[in-house]
């Protein structure tokens, strides 16, 4: 897991995921750029499992278990789908508030990715 990457990923799903929560409790349903914007977050990773394979083929490996390393970036991948593919079909407040979570619950899993990945914790 390349520092600089797993940074990015981290500001950038607290500060969307701060957004899309308080966005959410004041009323306002999902929006395209609501959408828009929490794809951002996707695309990071997606970028961070090319990132990933490719250290993985080129000899890395993560301290604790590289298994679950890819296990954890499996599903924070899918997260971010499933909770679009959420907000596209209940418009609603809600959807805003469980996208805000989703991007939240990312933030904590790549934390805890870096720690499977380096065997320490960032913090």
């Amino acid at each position: 897991m390349v520092e600089w990457l797993f940074l990015s990923l981290v500001v950038l799903s607290l500060a969307i995921g701060t957004f899309l929560l308080v966005a959410g409790l004041v009323g306002a349903g999902p929006r395209g750029s609501f959408l828009l914007t929490f794809s951002i977050i996707e695309i990071g990773l997606l970028v961070q499992a090319a990132v990933a394979v490719g250290m993985t083929l080129a000899g890395a490996r993560a301290s604790v278990s590289t298994l679950e390393f890819f296990g954890y970036l499996m599903v924070a991948i899918l997260l971010p789908l499933i909770s679009a593919a959420w907000a596209l079909a209940e418009k609603t407040k809600w959807s805003t508030i469980i996208l805000g979570f989703s991007a939240l619950t990312v933030t904590v899993m790549l934390f805890r990715m870096w720690q499977i990945w380096t065997g320490s914790s960032y913090l």
